[in-house]
């Protein structure tokens, strides 16, 4: 009996397709350059580098095209989104939204955390009383982020170098520039604290 048990799994584990991983996903070839930057699976651990990980594929193909376009101005990424959209943008924000998301591992300041959790109600409007934004209109998740990459991506809506003349951003940018910095900073660290 213990030969045929042996027989049988080895059988098994011949036959038996591996459980899939971020490598096994089809985009991760064309996608794969972005580690470099937004860590493995789009999971970053910088302060200041956005976690692609689990993102909306709908607002990170805007966010390539705008990048390649020159609408929303960056010379890192520029060269990079014109790679992902000649590689295929669809795919490599395919493979990005089915990954896990693994929040920031950098804490922000708690009194910041409380301090950014009253100022708030009026990014709830749009993105949620969690923070987790409206893909059904293209608004991010902002949880998990990291903060300094938040603070610096208000701080651009707020004197309009994120996406110029972008319509549907009018509204946001309006906000932004009505809310001191010292406020941005404390939002940046209470969404980025969120899970």
């Amino acid at each position: 009996m213990p030969i045929v048990a042996l027989v049988l799994l080895l059988f098994v584990l011949t036959v038996a397709p591996a459980a899939a991983g971020p490598l096994d996903h089809p985009g991760y070839t064309k996608a794969f350059t972005c580690s470099a930057c937004h860590g493995f699976a789009g999971n970053s651990a910088s302060a200041t580098m956005p976690i692609l990980a689990g993102m909306n594929p709908t607002y990170l193909k805007k966010a390539l095209q705008d990048y390649a376009a020159g609408k929303r101005v960056s010379p890192e990424m520029e060269p990079y989104s014109k790679m992902a959209i000649q590689l295929g943008v669809d795919d490599v924000a395919a493979y990005f939204a089915a990954q896990t998301k693994v929040p920031t591992p950098i804490a922000g300041d708690p009194q910041a955390v409380v301090r950014g959790r009253a100022a708030s109600q009026q990014c709830a409007i749009c993105h949620g009383p969690n923070g987790k934004g409206d893909p059904a209109k293209n608004i991010p998740d902002l949880t998990g982020q990291p903060g300094g990459y938040l603070q610096s991506q208000m701080l651009l809506f707020k004197a309009d170098r994120r996406s110029p003349g972008d319509e549907p951003l009018k509204a946001m940018k309006a906000l932004m520039k009505s809310i001191p910095d010292n406020v941005i900073t404390d939002l940046a660290v209470y969404y980025s604290s969120l899970r």
